[in-house]
């Protein structure tokens, strides 16, 4: 059974903290969480925004990247980017490692209705991976 996971993505500002934050919301105690990137960022202001809708402040967050954590300390590496999935796989068995393929909300490029429609899109897709994996 499953009781750590780590999300993984490239800079540890968007994906795996949104991801991170709402298996926290969902499971409370019941996992170690934690999130890394394969470069260290710092936290995107869109993350806060749409995270902070659903009552989740990101203020405590602080970006770091997979070399500064010891991937064996998990049960399952959850990445999100095929980068992040290619560095975990430097150094875990594949069996440790789950794929979700996630768009990157940063890449929008329209008006500032349409950028936080695009971040909230990957957080209702990862909250609802959370609640298939981790009912």
């Amino acid at each position: 059974m499953t009781k750590s996971v780590l999300f993984a993505c490239n800079m540890n500002s968007v994906r795996s903290p949104m991801a991170a934050a709402l298996l926290r919301k969902q499971a409370g105690e019941a996992y170690k969480v934690d999130s890394a990137g394969v470069y260290e960022g710092g936290l995107d202001p869109f993350v806060e925004i749409v995270m902070g809708e659903l009552g989740v402040a990101m203020h405590d967050h602080e970006p770091k990247t997979l070399d500064a954590v010891d991937l064996s300390k998990f049960d399952v590496v959850i990445t999100l980017t095929p980068e992040a999935a290619v560095e975990a796989r430097r150094h875990l068995p594949r069996a440790a490692i789950e794929f979700w393929d996630t768009d990157n909300p940063s890449e929008e490029r329209g008006g500032r209705e349409a950028i936080i429609a695009a971040y909230r899109s990957v957080r209702d897709n990862l909250a609802e991976k959370m609640r298939q994996r981790f009912a």
